[in-house]
């Protein structure tokens, strides 16, 4: 279990990672009121918020970004498994410093996440929904950095900045295209069929009749949900699985390449060379 707490411009940024063979819970409380956001990268474990004798339950946390007013009387429990690792970062701050914040950073709590600055009860959830490749990437990049000192500092500060940019930026679409339960449910399952079958997956018009929808609202409601078109979500999937077997499985980029559903190398190559910047012999 590794936790490390760091102040930031009056936020407090906590990044917890841990993997077991056995099972563990790893439990947490704030000390005083917050509103935060909670980042889930790479690890896929059960989380339950517990307050007032209540129990809110996230069973597939992978990807999952999760806003919320806490208090003190607040229990965050993780349940991780050897299958189930974890990989959290969380943003917080309290509301005596919201007006302190940089960037106008204040202000976009206040038009986003107005019912967790004016909360009305121990613990109010925000906005629930999966990263875009782009903030996935962005959480990475913490738990994979090697800096240290001043310099580990400013690339804490410079992508804490540019995390909240595609944060907000997200908020502001989903605005604009907001779905019903009903809906989040279709996109939602849509989104485990994919992730289920990466080196087969279903056509968008099997996609949309396995979740009972057209094809129109398939494209714009996977999109306002999270942040890209399908096959382009299917792409980032596919190489992220790529990336975990070439260095965590040390499998070969031929290997890698074929588990995902690549026939061409080169295809490969290129496509994972244009997400991460880097070529996957370099990993």
């Amino acid at each position: 279990m590794n936790r490390e707490i760091i102040d930031i411009n009056d936020y407090t940024i906590l990044l917890e990672e841990a993997s077991t063979d056995n099972n563990l819970i790893d439990s947490c409380f704030f000390d005083e009121p917050v509103i935060a956001i909670a980042f889930y990268g790479a690890g896929d474990v059960r989380l339950n918020v517990k307050f007032d004798g209540k129990v809110k339950e996230f069973h597939h946390t992978k990807g999952m970004v999760l806003s919320f007013y806490a208090d003190d009387m607040v229990e965050f429990e993780h349940h991780v498994s050897k299958l189930k690792s974890l990989q959290c970062l969380v943003i917080a701050t309290t509301i005596r410093n919201i007006d302190k914040l940089p960037n106008g950073e204040g202000q976009f709590l206040e038009q986003f996440l107005h019912q967790l600055i004016h909360p009305k009860d121990h613990y109010v959830e925000g906005p629930v929904f999966n990263m875009s490749p782009e903030m996935f990437q962005l959480v990475e990049q913490f738990f994979s950095n090697t800096y240290e000192g001043e310099i580990k500092m400013m690339f804490y500060k410079s992508h804490i900045t540019a995390l909240l940019s595609h944060y907000f930026g997200q908020l502001a679409k989903q605005q604009h295209t907001k779905l019903d339960t009903s809906q989040i449910e279709k996109i939602n399952l849509a989104q485990e069929i994919l992730i289920s079958d990466l080196e087969n997956p279903p056509s968008l018009t099997e996609l949309a009749y396995k979740i009972g929808t057209n094809t129109n609202k398939l494209k714009t409601e996977f999109k306002a949900q999270f942040g890209v078109p399908v096959f382009k979500y299917l792409q980032n999937e596919r190489l992220k699985k790529a990336y975990n077997l070439i260095k965590n499985e040390r499998k070969t980029i031929q290997e890698a390449a074929w588990a995902v559903g690549y026939d061409s190398l080169g295809s490969f190559s290129n496509a994972f060379e244009k997400k991460f910047g880097y070529r996957p012999s370099q990993v």
